[in-house]
């Protein structure tokens, strides 16, 4: 599925400037039919609206951030883990600490495709399962050398650092699917636009709209929207984490 942040934020701005225009024909309709002071008293309605809005932005951007720079620390502690699993081989055997290094090469490899086009999604199950499978066989063959050699303190120091990195690979899975509610989503575009009518509604008593304010308000609140969406998905937006990914590279090129 291709990224749809920069559509839809401007869709978004589209949308954000209308309900203002809106709002001010609605004004300027209540007011020529009312008279002068048929809009006093609402700034109560529309100072609760404001607040509720920036609140929900608040705490949704909070959290998106939040989010964000978990899943560039998730990257980092995947990097320590396999580096420290995979120095920790050379407790096994000649034979089958090569096994394992081959192992471990293909593994962050896979590692490494999942996150590489994320928009592909039948690419990503394929790295996904041969992650899986990878990691089938190294346990196997950790186990396997922990029985059979009894003199290296395998089970005390291999064993744990090959959990902690497979532990840690599940977490990011996990992280990427992590998200707001699409309720929340649902309910910050009503506030916004809601708020939107609002502002315009209270600019009715000018005989002609400010297309500064217009704009600035539709662009700003839009943008704001649209850094909510790019923290969340870092992986297809203009906020990325593929710089981080930069540990696994290394990584994987100190393993040949």
């Amino acid at each position: 599925m291709a990224f749809l942040g920069v559509p839809i934020a401007l869709m978004l701005f589209a949308l954000i400037a209308l309900s203002l225009r809106y709002g001010w024909l609605v004004g300027r309709k209540r007011l020529q039919t009312l008279g002068d002071n048929a809009n006093d008293g609402l700034g109560a309605a529309e100072g609760a609206m404001f607040g509720m809005m920036g609140l929900l932005v608040a705490f949704t951007v909070t959290g998106a951030a939040s989010r964000f720079e978990q899943r560039r620390e998730l990257i980092v502690q995947e990097a320590n883990a396999i580096g420290t699993a995979w120095l920790r081989l050379d407790l096994l055997q000649e034979t089958p600490r090569q096994q394992g290094r081959d192992l471990f090469r293909r593994y962050l490899d896979q590692r490494l495709a999942v996150y590489q086009d994320v928009t592909d999604q039948e690419g990503t199950a394929r790295s996904l399962a041969a992650v899986t499978a990878l990691q089938t066989q190294i346990w196997d063959l950790v186990i396997k050398q922990a029985r059979e050699d009894k003199s290296q303190p395998i089970p005390q120091t291999l064993l744990p650092a090959v959990n902690d990195m497979f532990d840690i690979a599940s977490s990011r899975v996990l992280a990427t699917r992590q998200h707001p509610h699409f309720a929340i989503f649902v309910m910050l575009g009503v506030l916004v636009l809601v708020s939107a009518f609002f502002a315009g509604f209270s600019q009715a008593k000018v005989a002609r709209q400010s297309r500064v304010h217009l704009l600035a308000f539709a662009a700003t609140t839009a943008l704001a929207l649209y850094l909510i969406v790019d923290l969340e998905y870092p992986r297809v937006g203009m906020i990325r984490v593929d710089s981080f990914d930069q540990a696994l590279i290394e990584l994987r090129a100190s393993m040949n």
